[in-house]
Order: C-alpha cells, then sequence, then structure tokens
C-alpha cells in the first residue's frame, strides 16, 4: 500500500509507496524495504536497546492497514480543524504509526507540505521543517512522547505550529535575500547584449552549472555556452569546482547564491 496526491483525491494509499520508494533511493534506508509497509516489529531508542527498554514501541505489523486506514480517513475528511492543526496531529499520528523499517520521519515531514499543497495553503515547497526539527532533535523527540505517554497534545501543537512559524520566517529571509541578488544581477546583464540573463535565471533555479546544462537551456553552441560561463566567472558570478563525474565534465557553483541557501538557519527562539 502506498500513499499518492492527486486533484479531488487527497492523499491516497495505493499498492505501494512510490513516495518512500523514491525518498529511499540511493541513500540511507535503501535496503530496508522501501515502499513497502515494515512486516517486523521495531522499537525507537539508543543503540542497543531492547523493547523493554526502548524510548517508544510502535504498534505491531498486523495493526498497520487499519491504523493507516484511520489515518487516511482523518487526512482527508477533517475539514473543522484549521490545517495547520491537522498537519501537527497528521505528523503525530503517522510519526506514531512508523508503519516503515526506515524513513519515517523523511515521508512525515514531507507530508505536511503536501496536506498543505493539497488544500492550497503552499503553492511552492518552501516550508522545510526538517530544518528546525533537525535543530531541535531532543525536543521534537520529547514532544511526540509526551504525547503517546501523558496526552499533552497542546505542547505538541505548541511546539509544532512555532517550528512552522520559525521555518517561514527563515525561508521568508532567504526568499528576499534571492530575489534582491536575482535582480542585482539581471540590472547588470541588462545593460549588454548577451544571453546573460538566461543563464542568470538557471543559476537561480540551481546554482550548479555545466556548459551542456546551459547548452540545452538556451540553445547555445558548445563555444557560445563556455563563453558566457566565462563571462560571469569574470563578474565574479560563478567560479569552477573543477571536473566530477563520468566523462569528467567541469562544474560551476554560483558562490553567492549558494550562501544564502547554506547558510545558518535563521531562528528567532534561538
Amino acid at each position: 500500500m502506498a500513499v499518492e496526491v492527486g486533484a479531488g483525491r487527497g492523499l491516497r494509499r495505493r499498492r505501494r509507496v512510490e513516495g518512500h520508494r523514491t525518498l529511499l533511493s540511493g541513500v540511507r534506508g535503501e535496503e530496508r524495504t522501501p515502499g513497502e509497509f515494515r512486516a517486523t516489529p521495531v522499537w525507537v531508542g539508543r543503540a542497543g536497546a531492547t523493547p523493554e527498554t526502548a524510548d517508544f514501541v510502535p504498534p505491531l505489523p498486523e495493526a498497520i492497514p487499519e491504523l493507516i486506514s484511520d489515518w487516511e480517513d482523518y487526512v482527508n475528511n477533517d475539514v473543522h480543524n484549521p490545517v495547520l492543526v491537522q498537519c501537527a496531529l497528521m505528523h503525530y499520528q503517522f510519526e506514531t504509526i512508523h508503519p516503515f523499517l526506515d524513513g519515517n520521519g523523511r515521508i512525515g515531514r514531507l507530508m505536511v507540505n503536501l496536506l498543505l499543497k493539497q488544500r492550497k495553503r503552499l503553492e511552492f515547497p518552501l516550508l522545510y521543517l526538517s530544518g528546525y526539527l533537525e535543530s531541535h532533535r531532543d525536543e521534537y523527540y520529547s514532544r511526540l512522547q509526551a504525547v503517546r505517554e501523558k496526552g499533552e497534545i497542546q505542547e505538541w501543537l505548541q511546539f509544532f505550529l512555532g517550528a512552522v512559524k520559525n521555518q517561514a520566517d527563515d525561508a521568508v529571509w532567504r526568499s528576499r535575500k534571492l530575489v534582491q541578488l536575482r535582480q542585482a544581477y539581471l540590472d547588470q546583464a541588462y545593460q549588454g547584449r548577451s544571453n546573460m540573463p538566461q543563464l542568470i535565471e538557471l543559476l537561480f533555479q540551481n546554482p550548479y552549472v555545466t556548459v551542456r546544462r546551459l547548452e540545452r537551456a538556451t540553445g547555445l553552441t558548445n563555444q557560445g555556452a563556455r563563453n558566457l560561463i566565462r563571462k560571469a566567472e569574470v563578474r565574479g558570478w560563478v567560479e569552477t569546482i573543477g571536473a566530477h563525474g563520468r566523462g569528467g565534465r567541469e562544474y560551476w557553483v554560483a558562490p553567492e547564491i549558494y550562501q544564502v541557501i547554506e547558510a545558518p538557519w535563521r531562528y528567532g527562539d534561538d
């Protein structure tokens, strides 16, 4: 079974979780039956923990189909709660069911963006909750566990909504920086007659560029694309990071764009 998103269909199960399979392809957890609900018991705790000493023991495998059905019904039918409250409850429920051997956290966070997109509250995936939750990992785990053990749902909601606010503020800051930087580049590029604006747009889609990628995006010849990258290099907009991958293809990176993307998280509570 799996979960899909489609217009008018909500978050639905399918026979395999393609999203889970894709997320675990080529990364940690790819050997742990990606795309399939777990068929064995698991427990969460420190290295060497047993079911008796674990911090949390999720439901047994045979209970997962029914629990996921209940989860799906809630996600697709609850229209009374504010959508962010529903996201918080959906995420808690999913992490507690813990349906996969690995990747539950990644899928659970992805579901938040999918639900917000489905409800037309988020047009682009700009809410990267993983950043906040990873930097507040201990509190994140303790809040989830406190709901399971003590029913502290109010405290969980406050934590989750705080995570959304802080991560949204961070996304706004980065977006503004990138918009300002893009406009500064374009203002300079339009002073001359060249294909430089096309390269700029390409860099703001992905700060890494190759001659081949620029050729495909602009229709330039190999030499024309190479010359354009060299001009951007003279301006300081890109710098080479050498040859990589099969065939030794040379890559360039836009350092100022990359610095905005990779800047430390900016959280008002830190």
